[in-house]
């Protein structure tokens, strides 16, 4: 049975081919495209406006400099909300459980985030690692933490990411079985079992797009530090 709940984590296979390519590119075909029009409808409407309040909320306190990445911190939001959102319908493929995926996000824009601020301004960047008025016997020891919890960073980004929408499906399913045992059984108690499950599922939508909201904060709050 253990085996069998954590097959919906193995990536879908068609042929011997990994269908993860398309489960990622798919999910972009059901956002409407802008139009050239001087009105767009409503969807349109409302879509412009959240990526537009997202956008001003998320750059806020990012320094004018990192308004550049404006486009890619949106556009990585909107995608990892859609692919955790869908995750949660039946017989569907959740991409963002992948470890392997999620550092493959991760550690390419903080890699990023280090670089620009290495570039731009280096004597900045350094100076994270050694706080200001630390006693010269603890500046090695600090200097190795600081440079050990610097390279941690995109490791808890792509870890907290799989870790929390792991353990929701998993909760998903141990519930959702429990009630199909129960039913027979006792149905009074696989009713509780089942309201337990939709209130588990509205939360599992928060945390779906809590957590892509998480990922992006934390690689802003990253530029921040290096623009």
């Amino acid at each position: 049975m253990t085996l069998n709940m954590f097959d919906q984590f193995m990536s879908p296979t068609h042929f011997g081919v990994p269908l993860i390519s398309l489960a990622l590119i798919l999910p972009m075909l059901l956002y409407p495209a802008p139009t050239a029009r001087w009105l767009n409808n409503r969807l349109l409407s409302l879509q412009a406006h959240f990526i537009n309040r997202f956008t001003q909320q998320l750059l806020l306190p990012v320094n004018s400099g990192g308004h550049k990445w404006a486009t890619l911190l949106t556009s990585l939001m909107i995608f990892l909300i859609t692919l955790n959102l869908l995750g949660l319908l039946p017989y569907t493929f959740t991409p963002t459980t992948q470890l392997s995926l999620n550092l493959g996000l991760a550690v390419p824009l903080w890699l990023a985030t280090v670089v620009t601020g290495m570039r731009n301004q280096p004597t900045h960047a350094l100076g994270h690692l050694l706080p200001e008025g630390t006693p010269a016997l603890l500046i090695p020891i600090l200097i190795i933490i600081e440079t050990i919890s610097l390279f941690i960073r995109p490791l808890a980004l792509g870890v907290r990411l799989t870790a929390n929408l792991t353990a929701g499906h998993l909760l998903i399913q141990l519930i959702s079985t429990a009630t199909f045992v129960l039913l027979p059984l006792m149905p009074a108690v696989a009713i509780l079992t089942a309201t337990l499950l939709f209130l588990l599922s509205l939360l599992e939508i928060a945390v779906a797009m809590i957590q892509a909201y998480v990922f992006i904060l934390l690689l802003s709050l990253y530029l921040q530090e290096n623009v």
